[in-house]
């Protein structure tokens, strides 16, 4: 295909864009705050509950996951987690009946209380349904965190920890929430031992 570069060079101006969007120390400071909110919430016994839509959403999947499971310690209370973007038959309730703007504001309805953690993903920002939730949850006296991108959309001011990438271009936002959520599971795994 004409114009198209072959794909060694795609994949080294690829990766060098990817490495701009983790430069500077906002991932270092941002990290610490959510494993402060972690850590504080495993001593309390509060629930965690991470979602998102598409990409985000099975980033929340893997992010409960490692947290839940990579980080058992013995002498340590283990981590409760629960991905709110999981139980699909309920999500399609939700959606059926009620609109899809709702359907994770309505599980931290029955599920959150006040002290637990409520993590929302967006790469825009702006996702309404993760901005439910996180109306929900800041309404419930929840800690409120976003992993966003795109300047932090309308979610940055919902978050009591937002940690923003610097980027517009999705793939990239969406690599930068991995690294970010294996660097915290990896930190709260290595700091329990």
């Amino acid at each position: 295909m004409a114009g198209t570069a072959n794909v060694e060079d795609y994949a080294r101006e690829y990766l060098k864009t990817t490495v701009e969007s983790i430069s500077g120390d906002y991932i270092e400071k941002g990290l610490a705050e959510i494993a402060h909110a972690f850590e504080q919430a495993r001593k309390e016994g509060r629930n965690i509950y991470f979602f998102g839509n598409g990409g985000s959403a099975a980033t929340s999947s893997h992010m409960s996951q490692d947290i839940g499971k990579l980080t058992i310690s013995p002498g340590h209370p283990r981590f409760r987690c629960q991905s709110l973007t999981d139980p699909v038959s309920l999500i399609l309730a939700w959606a059926n009946d009620s609109s899809y703007s709702e359907i994770f504001a309505e599980q931290v309805k029955s599920l959150g209380q006040k002290g637990d953690v409520a993590l929302g993903i967006s790469g825009s920002g702006n996702s309404p349904n993760v901005l439910r939730a996180l109306e929900e949850a800041r309404r419930q006296g929840m800690t409120t965190i976003g992993l966003i991108g795109t300047g932090g959309g309308k979610m940055k001011a919902l978050c009591d920890i937002a940690l923003v990438v610097p980027s517009s271009n999705m793939q990239h936002i969406e690599d930068v929430h991995h690294i970010v959520l294996h660097l915290l599971a990896a930190y709260l795994r290595d700091s329990s031992k």
